[in-house]
Formats: C-alpha cells, sequence, structure tokens
C-alpha cells in the first residue's frame, strides 16, 4: 500500500504544475516532439526540459530518442492509476452519503 501512495503522490506532483499538465493535455492528440512541444510553451528549453523529466520521472510519458529528435509518448496506463484512486475516494464517499441518509431518514436510530 504504501508503494502505491509513492505512486500517487509522485503522478498528482507531476500534474500540479499547468505546464506538465498542458503537455499531457497535448501528448493526449499523439506523439510529438520535445522541440515542437516546447515551441507550445513560454520558456527556455532547459527549463522545458525539467517538465519532460519530472513527468518522464512519474511515469506519465516515457521519451524515445531517434538520432537528434526526441519523441514524447504519453502513458496512458498511468493515467489509470489516477482513475482507480478517484474511483475508490468516490465509493468510499458515496458510502458515508449513504450511511448519514439512513440515519437521518430512519426514525428508529434516533436516540
Amino acid at each position: 500500500m504504501a508503494e502505491y501512495s509513492t505512486e500517487i503522490d509522485g503522478v498528482f506532483v507531476a500534474l500540479a504544475d499547468p505546464t506538465r499538465r498542458g503537455v499531457i493535455r497535448r501528448l493526449g492528440r499523439g506523439p510529438t516532439s520535445v522541440g515542437d512541444l516546447a515551441r507550445e510553451f513560454p520558456m527556455t528549453l532547459p527549463s522545458f526540459m525539467k517538465h519532460v523529466r519530472t513527468l518522464e520521472t512519474n511515469g506519465l510519458i516515457r521519451t524515445v530518442k531517434s538520432g537528434r529528435v526526441r519523441t514524447c509518448v504519453l502513458n496512458r496506463d498511468r493515467l489509470a492509476l489516477i482513475d482507480d484512486w478517484l474511483t475508490e475516494q468516490r465509493r468510499i464517499w458515496e458510502e458515508r452519503t449513504d450511511r448519514l441518509e439512513q440515519f437521518v431518514t430512519d426514525p428508529e436510530e434516533q436516540p
């Protein structure tokens, strides 16, 4: 469970930045080179590469080098980690609200 927590923490940290979310959004349309991706953001290439490394380190993207061109590819499976976490949170909160509703509406539960 601790490993899962560390993984999900890293994913959320990576997605906390609007530039990195923009990269993920763009890569959702398909792979693209780092250079083309960087042109879409108002920063220097070295600064942009820090964002790429953060996303790659946390498994949200992978990069593939072919000659002089490095291409970024979205790892959709990693995004499923977030979906699984959100599904679990939704289930927990629905159970809590169901219990609250039952408590409020069931007269035998009242003191």
